[in-house]
């Protein structure tokens, strides 16, 4: 199809009959690259030359990356982003960039340049995480960190979160990703255990959120409503669900953000076990639509 589009202008003999899309000024094509997305921009820019250097223009990446980027490239090691392009610029901060430890990881959406972020198990306080009599870490390949908090029985379960980040104006969704089971692999095969999983029907768990401009938001959900199945078509045991907990409104880029997070159940008239704890996710609103 590019062939075919870059050489419109020529007659099958080789003679002209008009202006191609190779007669179009670089510049010009860059203007139009301001309004398409990333993907599509590498996709024209196969076409020709001119479309070649406009899709490698500063400025139209420059357009395409957040206005904070810099907040993201301080936590990488200076040799790893310096006198790259602002294209390869993008590319870098498309994938996950560490920060906290390795506790927590922010990119960009390929698609949209959109700030997402998740943080970890680790990176959060558990109640009784040290004691082996109730938690255990569980490594996996089905957590981007690649391990989970394992709950086996406890009676008082709690789990906080903060972060704080110059979060780019916009509606973020922030989410707890569980998992009712403990999963393994058997001959190749996925096998959920149920054997510890109990409790979570008898009081539904508080989720709770507060920002540090005053902004709050609380649900509760009972984690183990036999037969549930979410908007995705999965039961609650034996899958990966996400739990929202609510959305949060950044007014103002450049200013930092400070978001507290929580899932609670403190009825010590019950005990509760058989849940994996994998991350905190906070994506922008209009994605998680997107993608549902």
């Amino acid at each position: 199809m590019g062939a075919s589009l870059s050489n419109m202008g020529e007659a099958v003999n080789g003679s002209t009959i008009g202006p191609g899309l190779g007669d179009i000024p670089e510049n010009c094509v860059a203007r139009v690259f301001l309004h398409l997305t990333p993907p599509e921009i590498c996709n024209l820019a196969r076409l020709n030359r001119a479309f070649r250097g406009a899709a490698s223009s500063d400025a139209v990446w420059e357009s395409k990356l957040p206005s904070n980027y810099q907040d993201l490239l301080d936590f990488l090691p200076p040799e790893r982003y310096q006198n790259l392009s602002k294209k390869d610029i993008y590319a870098l901060l498309s994938r996950p960039v560490p920060f906290d430890d390795g506790n927590k990881e922010v990119w960009l959406d390929r698609i949209t340049g959109r700030i997402c972020m998740s943080i970890s198990a680790k990176g959060m306080a558990i109640t009784g995480i040290d004691d082996r009599r109730y938690w255990n870490w569980i490594p996996t390949d089905e957590s981007r960190f690649n391990v989970v908090a394992y709950l086996q029985q406890i009676w008082w379960f709690e789990v906080d979160g903060m972060v704080k980040f110059p979060f780019p104006a916009d509606i973020y969704t922030l989410t707890f990703r569980l998992h009712l089971g403990r999963f393994y692999k058997r001959l190749g095969r996925r096998v959920c255990s149920f054997e510890h999983t109990h409790g979570w029907d008898v009081k539904p768990v508080r989720f709770e959120m507060s920002t540090s401009d005053g902004q709050q938001a609380t649900h509760e959900f009972c984690l183990d409503e036999h037969g549930f199945i979410d908007v995705s078509g999965h039961r609650k045991r034996g899958s990966w669900i996400e739990y929202k907990v609510g959305e949060f409104l950044v007014n103002k880029s450049g200013s930092t953000t400070e978001i507290r997070f929580s899932m609670k159940q403190i009825d010590c008239t019950h005990s509760k076990g058989g849940l994996c704890v994998d991350s905190v996710f906070i994506i922008p609103s209009i994605l998680k639509e997107r993608k549902r």
